[in-house]
């Protein structure tokens, strides 16, 4: 298969010639053949094709340096290329007048993972804002969605609960490529706005980023392996618990649990339930930073068995019912400020409502099922607007 970066390659950049553009990437944007975006555009940059006026880069650095989350960055010049270098994680999330300042054609290289609560397709969204104010049209290079684009899990981003780690309504497990969420976003936020998408070859919307044969690059420092990618959608919600979600272990989403945790009765009771797709293995681990760091945690890792029949975000809210249930006492969520929010409980940021907190305790494991399936079912008319790629 073919992403967005190497078909605009195979034909020499034609559409970016003469143009000067704005380049939104990340240390992951790379082709087939492991060259970064910003090395495939430099010759002709340089050789005076076209004009790299300016390089944005997301949470985590342009080259994925910052290691946590809310850890801002800064960078003037880059001193091996000499190319202009805008942090949009830092004083500025969305690229100010200045920073467009000569930029006639703004493109978009970015990965994602498919989850709502992962900030890159949010920096995308803020791109987008910002070239419709300034009449710039866009050109987005599209890549994988690597748990696949077959299906969508709720719940549905409430705007009440609206962060920088969800702006707009999606699902939390969204379904689409980063080309059909910008297309979405500017459905939806800025219909006057120019966009196009440079669309892959040889995707299919059933395909595991494993099926596509590129190599893999992980996008932030905790999403190391596609098969963290899988399960993030729904393991996210434990960074609005008081349990660790890996941070700090080679396993990051896949291992969770906290000192004094007896993982073997809690992977039998969790297994005993018979979701579809996955089952729990007790685990002893020792954070190496995050949440009780250095201190002998027990706990379980998620072991998906099924990709096409998991469902993370089902998976992750049953097993917070089951810490809730087999200890009461322990279970707490975590306190805020999160995401640079105040007010509202972490958990309500992460999930995008407030349900899945309030009813931790007294929904069943099915109710779960029927609310995030019935919110994914009344936003796929929208979802189906912006699909690019059919099986």
């Amino acid at each position: 298969m073919r992403i967005g970066l190497d078909r605009l390659r195979d034909n020499g950049f034609t559409e970016l010639k003469g143009r000067s553009v704005g380049l939104l990437c990340n240390h992951a944007s790379i082709g087939a053949d492991l060259t970064h975006a910003i090395d495939a555009l430099l010759p002709l940059h340089l050789n005076g094709h076209l004009n790299l006026a300016a390089v944005f880069g997301p949470q985590h650095g342009l080259w994925g340096h910052t290691q946590d989350n809310m850890i801002e960055w800064r960078v003037g010049t880059d001193a091996r290329t000499g190319l202009t270098v805008h942090s949009l994680y830092g004083e500025h999330r969305e690229p100010t007048d200045e920073m467009l300042d000569g930029v006639d054609t703004f493109v978009i290289d970015i990965p994602d993972v498919g989850a709502r609560c992962y900030t890159f397709i949010w920096t995308a969204a803020l791109c987008l804002k910002a070239c419709s104010r300034k009449g710039i049209p866009v050109v987005v290079l599209d890549r994988p969605n690597p748990i696949g684009g077959a299906a969508a899990e709720g719940p549905v981003l409430d705007p009440a609960f609206a962060s920088f780690i969800g702006l707009h309504p999606l699902p939390l497990r969204h379904g689409l490529t980063v080309g059909e969420v910008c297309l979405h976003i500017r459905n939806t936020c800025y219909p006057h706005l120019e966009l196009g998408v440079v669309r892959m070859e040889g995707w299919s919307r059933k395909m595991r980023y494993r099926d596509t044969g590129l190599p893999w690059v992980a996008p932030s420092p905790n999403l190391p392996t596609p098969e963290t990618a899988t399960v993030y959608p729904g393991m996210a919600l434990f960074e609005g618990a008081v349990y660790s979600e890996g941070r700090g272990t080679t396993t990051p989403f896949e291992t969770f649990g906290q000192p004094g945790l007896d993982g073997w009765k809690l992977a039998e009771r969790f297994n005993a339930i018979g979701l579809p797709g996955v089952r729990l293995r007790p685990v002893v681990f020792e954070p190496t930073f995050d949440k009780y760091r250095q201190e002998l945690c027990g706990g379980c890792f998620v072991h998906v068995t099924d990709t096409q029949a998991f469902r993370p975000v089902w998976t992750a809210v049953t097993i917070l019912q089951c810490l809730a249930a087999s200890n009461r006492d322990a279970f707490a969520w975590r306190e805020g400020p999160f995401e640079y929010e105040n007010n509202i409980p972490p958990i309500d940021i992460l999930a995008g409502c407030s349900w899945i907190r309030e009813g931790i305790d007294d929904l069943s494991t099915e109710e779960v099922r029927e609310r995030l399936d019935a919110e994914a079912a009344a936003f796929e008319p929208l979802r189906r607007e912006a699909i690019l790629y059919t099986d």
